[in-house]
């Protein structure tokens, strides 16, 4: 710059110019052999045309001296030169020779080159000058701005120093323009015309920001080659004919239910022969499954001329007296997905199409496509994208200001995340417009009278499409108004048959089905699960594995293979931590051919340096090895990978990668579980209530780290009170213990929430989610000091065939053998147990106090809590937790306590009091209130005289 800059001082305005457009040099170096070399100038942007000077020159005093190219040009613009007047600019004449063929020479090349930075120009910045509003109130941009180097007058030619008299004279083309088709030579005349007519008109190009050269060329190749916007006569047809559908649909709407919301697309209605001719070319090109996310705005439409849904399903929707079968709570029409398989009519080939349920929050739905897309290629071995794609179509509002949206593009080139490309439709209502504001009861003359005035004198798309094609003959006015008598005829077909649906079942909207898994009628096939252990012989082949290197000449850390001889010890003492039970859980899944995914930040090594799962070679950059997938030759695929830094993203992506299969143990690991709140849309909207809403039964795992240890308010607590706030179990309700009362809960239940004190548990709820006859999600809160506590520890004999999950761990020591005795049953989940046994054993209070732990929080184990409750008749019963009071766990198990107990005895709490922040930043703080609830929980007069 700093070079350029100079430039005025010595070449005048060719100078000026180059200064104010030095972007426009910035070329590929990529030629045509036969033309002019001037592209090197992004290499040598320093010097610019005085670069070019110098070659000129070098090139007078020895054709040799120069490259091959250079001379062919110079060459060339000599002949050229000779032919009529040149001349350079003052300064320049006055600072070289006045060689006549230099001058002539000279201004031939300046020339061509202003040529190349005018059709660079227009590259760049002709969208600023489209006509993009169909209005006819706004310029294009909203400062009116027009950059000074695109030709909209005839006076402007001088910022090139070219002329009116220039008009007629050809110039070679440079090869990062198509405007030529197959000629070489235009008249600057025509190069102007095809560059308006391609950057200046309807569509606005913004894309010479993309760095990558081949993108470049391809998207200049489609938009500027002539002719490539002329349709034939049948694809004009086809357009229209999807036009019609697209219009009439809404239309009829529109006529029904005239004061029903249903967000149509008036004001965009080419949207459905885009999305319909995207899919053909997609088709044609091999795609055979297509999965769309989108909002509102426009839903219907799409579901009923672009995926095919019933148009009797859909207008069905409107009936307010429709029953709602008894599969939960549903949702509006305008939110409901959809799955259907079918023939595309253009190239005869079958093609699945998928619209994935969502939210009103606006692009919500971004990653959960994605990561739905990227199972879908995984299990069909689609490494690059080439059968399974995915179409994201947003409204400009939404893709601007949601930050989602950014969360999701920056997983699109991370390994296990990559989808190998995504089709981006954004809806722009500055290019579109809504006809009826944001729905159809709004009233959008409130706020933008000028515009809505506008849009209401607005000539529909479609007359204005069909007057087209009528006027040059492609159709007749009464081919016209058959397709539309067709399409309405149609319509009121399906609105006759709609009127004979009683009920409503969501089902009928799944955009995910697990073809199956579930008997025929949507149900699982048992109400009963298996034990989730295993053989012995499994579990040590695979701490074998997990304490080895499988790979040869692979150095690893010294560190490391410490921690891998700890494993091999332990495996051979037949005794897990937390990280080998994990190991344990997942290998032995994978030998059953369950893909095992396991997503977050850092997973890899694990936040604690835990678990590596990736081993990395100390003296070969980037060689990994990954000794989980070397456990048996046909086992499953185990997939393991960082996450970039971001939640709300990858835990989107993860719950729609674990939509597509049921045969898969999907885990999303929070770096610490606070984070979870920055994806608590995908919580809130998506994993509490996805089943409820759309039927779609889910088993994604989130593993939440949680423990109050002295970290601060940030690294503490996973909130387990906001998970337990939203579990839909009723407190009040006494249920019935039957026979699969356990499995039967976990059915009814919206999510589980476990919070497991042994590795042994940790093991056996990993198994039995999937080894379940359906799925829901798991919220499991992990622990932090337990990974390397020496009591949390369990033998092989807690895990091998015959053992299960336990929802509730009862006291086993001396106070268990002698119940009568016991003073307090304490209750409590997760690390505070471990306190509490080291307060009970130094306090001496082992057969007065009994400890039971609940692992399994929600659904509530009511069947196990009552046999506790009853076993220890004279005992006080008290709620032991770490978090303080208004959080955790209290005001939960409270109420659902007092239900099984029948009211009849107290649960006590014993904890730190309320508070605003989770936990204390002083450390000395914290462990003065560890000590203080700890004391209360062993002081056996503490509630006395006390009114619960």
């Amino acid at each position: 710059m700093s070079q350029l800059r100079l430039l005025p001082s010595r070449l005048g305005a060719q100078a000026a110019r180059l200064r104010a457009t030095h972007d426009v040099l910035a070329f590929s170096c990529h030629r045509r052999s036969s033309g002019p070399p001037a592209t090197v100038l992004s290499s040598k942007i320093g010097g610019g045309s005085s670069y070019m000077e110098e070659m000129y020159f070098a090139w007078l005093e020895n054709p040799q001296s120069v490259h091959k190219s250079w001379d062919n040009f110079f060459q060339k613009a000599s002949e050229e030169a000779s032919s009529g007047p040149a001349q350079l600019p003052s300064v320049v004449r006055e600072s070289r020779p006045a060689v006549s063929s230099r001058t002539k020479t000279s201004k031939l090349v300046e020339d061509h080159l202003a040529v190349q930075s005018l059709i660079r120009a227009y590259q760049i910045r002709g969208h600023h000058v489209a006509q993009l509003d169909p209005l006819g109130i706004l310029d294009a941009d909203l400062d009116s701005f027009v950059p000074s180097d695109l030709i909209t007058t005839i006076d402007k030619l001088a910022f090139y120093d070219l002329q009116e008299a220039d008009l007629d004279k050809e110039f070679q083309l440079p090869t990062t323009t198509f405007i030529g088709g197959s000629e070489n030579m235009l008249s600057l005349r025509e190069i102007i015309r095809r560059l308006e007519s391609t950057y200046c008109q309807h569509i606005g190009l913004e894309f010479m920001f993309i760095n990558d050269v081949e993108q470049c060329q391809w998207i200049r190749q489609k938009f500027e080659t002539p002719g490539v916007m002329q349709f034939s006569s049948e694809e004009k047809r086809t357009l229209l004919a999807r036009l019609v559908r697209s219009m009439r649909f809404e239309d009829f709407l529109a006529r029904k239910w005239s004061s029903e919301k249903r967000f149509g697309l008036e004001g965009c209605e080419v949207m459905i022969p885009a999305l319909k001719t995207i899919i053909d070319k997609s088709s044609e090109m091999g795609i055979e499954n297509v999965i769309l996310g989108m909002p509102h705005r426009g839903r219907l439409n799409v579901l009923a001329n672009v995926i095919r849904k019933d148009l009797e399903q859909i207008f069905c929707q409107f009936d307010p007296k429709l029953e709602a079968a008894d599969e939960g709570s549903g949702d509006v029409k305008y939110h409901l997905g959809m799955y259907h398989e079918r023939i595309n009519r253009v190239t005869n080939r079958n093609i699945t199409l998928s619209l994935v349920a969502n939210p009103s929050h606006l692009e919500a739905v971004d990653p959960v496509v994605q990561g739905k897309t990227k199972a879908e290629q995984f299990y069909r071995g689609d490494a690059q994208g080439k059968k399974v794609m995915s179409i994201l179509v947003h409204g400009d509002a939404a893709f601007a200001g949601q930050g989602v949206v950014y969360e999701t593009f920056h997983l699109s080139d991370l390994p296990s995340y990559t989808t190998n490309g995504t089709v981006h439709v954004v809806v722009n209502n500055q290019v579109c417009y809504r006809r009826r504001g944001h729905n159809e009861m709004d009233e959008p003359m409130f706020t933008q009278p000028l515009m809505y005035k506008q849009i209401h004198r607005q000539v529909p798309v479609l007359k204005k499409y069909a007057d087209k094609l009528i006027a040059e003959g492609t159709v007749t006015l009464q081919e016209f108004e058959e397709e539309i008598a067709k399409y309405d005829r149609i319509c009121e077909e399906a609105y006759g048959r709609s009127k004979d649906k009683k009920i409503l079942h969501i089902k009928h909207w799944l955009d995910s089905p697990w073809p199956g898994f579930f008997n025929v009628d949507g149900e699982p096939k048992s109400m009963t699960c298996p034990a989730t252990g295993v053989p012995e012989d499994v579990l040590t082949h695979i701490g074998n594995v997990a304490s080895s290197v499988p790979l040869e000449d692979f150095k690893i850390h010294m560190g490391l293979s410490r921690i891998l001889r700890g494993r091999a010890d332990m495996t051979t003492q037949r005794i897990v931590d937390w990280a080998l039970a994990e190991y344990m859980a997942f290998g032995s899944l994978l030998k059953e051919g369950i893909h095992v995914r396991l997503s977050g930040q850092d997973v890899e090594r694990g936040t604690f340096s835990h678990r590596h799962h990736v081993l990395h070679d100390q003296e070969v950059d980037r060689r990994t090895c990954v000794p989980m997938n070397h456990l048996w030759p046909d086992q499953a695929p185990y997939t393991v990978c960082n996450s970039s830094l971001s939640e709300y993203g990858v835990l989107g992506f993860e719950l729609g990668y674990a939509m597509a299969s049921p045969n898969a143990l999907v885990l999303w690991e929070a770096q610490f579980g606070d984070f979870h709140n920055t994806a608590q849309c995908i919580i809130d909207q998506f994993i509490s209530t996805g089943q409820a809403k759309w039927v779609r039964h889910n088993g994604v795992v989130l593993l939440l780290p949680h423990g109050m240890e002295g970290m601060g308010p940030e690294h503490s607590s996973a909130r387990p009170e906001r998970f337990l706030q939203m579990s839909n179990d009723d407190s009040d309700a006494y249920p019935m213990f039957t026979e699969d009362f356990e499995v039967s809960q976990l059915y009814d239940c919206n999510w589980i929430v476990v919070n497991c004190s042994t590795p042994a548990n940790y093991f056996h709820v990993l198994r039995r989610q999937i080894l379940l006859p359906f799925r829901k999600p798991l919220i499991i809160f992990t622990p932090k000091s337990l990974l390397r506590h020496p009591e949390a520890k369990s033998s092989f004999d807690q895990m091998v065939s015959g053992t299960s999950f336990q929802r509730v761990i009862p006291e086993d020591g001396p106070a268990a053998w002698a119940p009568a005795q016991v003073r307090r049953l304490i209750f409590c989940t997760g690390k505070v147990y471990y306190d509490l046994v080291k307060e009970r054993s130094s306090q001496g209070l082992e057969e007065q106090v009994a400890i039971t732990r609940l692992e399994q929080i929600s659904p509530f184990p009511f069947d196990r809590v009552k046999q506790e409750a009853e076993k220890y008749p004279g005992a006080e019963l008290v709620w032991c937790q770490e978090e303080h009071k208004n959080m955790g766990y209290y005001d939960y198990i409270s109420p659902r306590f007092m239900t099984v107990l029948s009211r009849a005895r107290p649960i006590w709490y014993v904890g730190r009091d309320p508070a605003a922040a989770p936990a204390t930043g002083n450390r000395n703080t914290h462990l003065v209130s560890l000590k203080k609830f700890l004391d209360t929980a062993f002081n056996l007069q503490a509630f006395e005289g006390k009114t619960f």
